[in-house]
């Protein structure tokens, strides 16, 4: 079992070894038999994993390897460690299975690329590194995966680079992440000074026999933790650069968005629940960060027109439900939220893909329309998807791990009103904007003349990924339904249960009005994009609104907002320092030996005769020498 965990890790890195050093020798057939062949090995293996962890558990409730001892520095020892539990468990395999899918998807998606190694070898590498980030036993580990994950989101986003844009994306991804990078390794300094150990089953002992609960310390360690996972999370105020990175091809986005990167943040504070709960008012932060998350990304969803940057903000608003549930201590609710989420995601993404390269690469929905007809399996798959964004009860995965969010966010022990009706809300404009993007999508008149449909290899994974967005919820159900609780129970064996308020109010009712709330989006949504579209043309009119809308639509003017107080002061600094005496100093140097090389080149003129001159004086000067000495 112990040599089967670490095949897990090893076999996209072997993947991605192959494809770089060889791949662009070897036929495009081979270079997607090894891309997708190496993470569907490790989906079957996390699958058998699974099975064998449910059918008999570990007596210490996870399965451990130790590789190699790593480094040992003074007292400071570190392993290259590997650790499942119920909570890496469910991780690991939506990593793998997603990313599977998402891997046999791209093979007929980017077929006709010139980088068709690369693209694979760097996806293997993304899935690698996030598997080592949930799979580590100790900080040190988790961050090379943490970090592993940030290069190659960089190497995927700008993976056409050709094209400036694509560049500018990934570079901004890597700057405003980095932001949050580097407030979670001062948040493991400041965790190594304290506890003396980096190990995370050590740190869930020690840390609450050391720190005092609502301490200075451990609020400064877990606001720096929570800041790294804002940044990986794209939660307020590090949200911007998931929307421009959708300029990376459509199965890097779905794997971005759905298995790996934008969730990292999730796995940690999860991870670190221990910390977290020692601090009342970080884990309070937490649920106010992603309040305002999914509602500032559900408003801006609300006007995109570009296809993919709708579902971008969309993902912005879900995980914002996420670390609201991790915040009012839901940790269940928030983990099997991101659970249900990465299959309708993924679907939405790969659709949307499948959309945009039969509509010869158009990513405006009003250029759209009509494609109900035209491509079926791509609608009816997508209409799962968006039924289950939109949480439509009873028969989507969504509504089950969304209603336990608006639950415990109201009832659980940190939650109270006015989260809640945050939360309802952004499911008001979940539906609504779900309901946009279908209507105008695939009814209506057709805009674009629809070319090739999409092959087998990347209509098969919308297929499964169709079915998991309706059925994946069934496993868990709410209390007041029916007693079907399988995946709390799974991951409560290693995060803690919800403690709910009292008196707690009636969990029924406070459905019904979740349920009353996505409807009303979806029609509120149908009776301005189908039944009445005058009243959209009116609104256009209306200065406010068309203020309003453009304020949504450059996504609340954040980036604005961070030209005038971050890059401007930057710009203009570095223009002053340019002249700086350092500088002088080196450009009197470069100054010098221009001059030096002006006298000596005087000689090199080109000239034979002069060059046997010079040479003939330079015999007789040391001839004169030596007769003289």
């Amino acid at each position: 079992m112990h040599q089967t965990l670490s095949l897990i890790p090893a076999l996209p890195l072997a993947g991605f070894l192959i494809l770089s050093l060889l791949g662009r020798r070897l036929p495009n057939r081979l270079v997607a038999l090894i891309g997708a062949g190496v993470i569907s090995a490790a989906a079957i293996i996390a699958i058998w994993l699974g099975i064998s962890f449910l059918q008999a558990p570990p007596d210490s409730g996870a399965y451990s390897v130790e590789l190699w001892r790593w480094m040992s520095v003074a007292n400071f020892n570190c392993s290259f460690s590997l650790h499942v539990d119920a909570l890496s468990l469910v991780f690991v395999f939506v990593i793998t299975f997603v990313g599977a899918l998402i891997h046999i998807y791209s093979a007929g998606f980017m077929k006709h690329d010139r980088d068709y190694a690369r693209f694979f070898a760097s996806m293997n590498l993304f899935v690698c590194a996030m598997l080592l980030l949930v799979m580590a036993d100790n900080l040190v580990l988790l961050y090379l995966g943490w970090e592993g994950v940030g290069l190659c989101s960089y190497l995927l986003i700008g993976f056409w680079y050709e094209t400036t844009a694509n560049v500018q994306a990934a570079n901004k991804a890597f700057y405003i992440t980095r932001v949050g990078d580097t407030a979670m390794a001062i948040g493991f300094f400041l965790l190594f000074r304290e506890l003396g150990t980096l190990d995370i089953p050590a740190i869930q002992k020690l840390a609450p026999e050391h720190f005092t609960s609502g301490s200075p310390i451990i609020t400064a360690i877990a606001l720096l933790l929570l800041a790294g996972g804002m940044g990986k999370s794209a939660q307020v105020p590090l949200q911007t650069w998931l929307p421009d990175a959708m300029a990376g091809p459509s199965p890097v986005s779905a794997l971005i968005h759905a298995a790996t990167m934008v969730t990292a943040g999730v796995y940690l504070v999860a991870r670190m629940h221990v910390l977290f709960q020692l601090s009342p008012l970080v884990m309070s932060i937490t649920a106010v960060i992603g309040a305002l998350t999914l509602f500032i990304a559900g408003c801006s969803a609300m006007v995109q027109t570009d296809i993919k940057r709708i579902l971008a903000y969309s993902t912005i608003s879900q995980v914002g439900y996420m670390f609201l549930a991790l915040g009012v201590g839901a940790w269940s609710a928030g983990v099997f939220h991101f659970f249900t989420h990465a299959f309708f995601k993924a679907l939405l993404f790969l659709a949307a893909g499948a959309v945009i390269e039969s509509l010869h690469h158009e990513h405006g929905i009003f250029k759209m329309g009509g494609l109900k007809n035209k491509m079926p399996l791509v609608f009816y798959t997508f209409l799962a998807g968006a039924a289950a964004l939109a949480a439509l009860p009873l028969i989507t995965a969504g509504f089950f791990s969304k209603d336990q969010v608006l639950w415990y966010a109201l009832s659980a022990n940190g939650g109270n009103p006015l989260l809640w009706i945050v939360a309802l809300l952004g499911a008001f404009i979940t539906a609504f904007y779900t309901t946009r993007l279908m209507l105008v999508v695939f009814w209506g008149t057709e805009k674009t003349h629809v070319g090739e449909l999409p092959g087998r290899l990347m209509t098969l994974p919308l297929v499964i990924l169709a079915i998991l967005s309706i059925c994946a919820g069934f496993i868990e159900w709410p209390h007041n339904m029916l007693h079907i609780t399988l995946f709390s129970d799974l991951v409560q064996k290693v995060l803690p249960p919800v403690v709910e308020a009292e008196p707690v109010p009636s969990e029924a009712l406070f459905q019904l009005i979740a349920v009353v709330a996505t409807f009303s989006g979806v029609f509120v949504g149908y009776l301005l994009y189908r039944k009445n579209t005058s009243i959209i043309e009116s609104w256009k009119q209306t200065p406010a609104m068309v203020w309003l809308r453009d304020f949504f639509y450059t996504g609340w003017k954040f980036d604005e907002l961070y030209n005038i107080l971050f890059v401007r002061p930057f710009v203009f600094i570095t223009q002053l320092n340019k002249q700086d005496v350092i500088d002088k100093i080196y450009a009197g140097i470069v100054s010098l030996f221009q001059r030096l090389n002006g006298i000596f080149s005087v000689s090199q003129d080109g000239s034979v005769r002069t060059y046997v001159i010079g040479v003939l004086i330079g015999i007789i000067f040391i001839l004169a020498l030596q007769l003289i000495l």
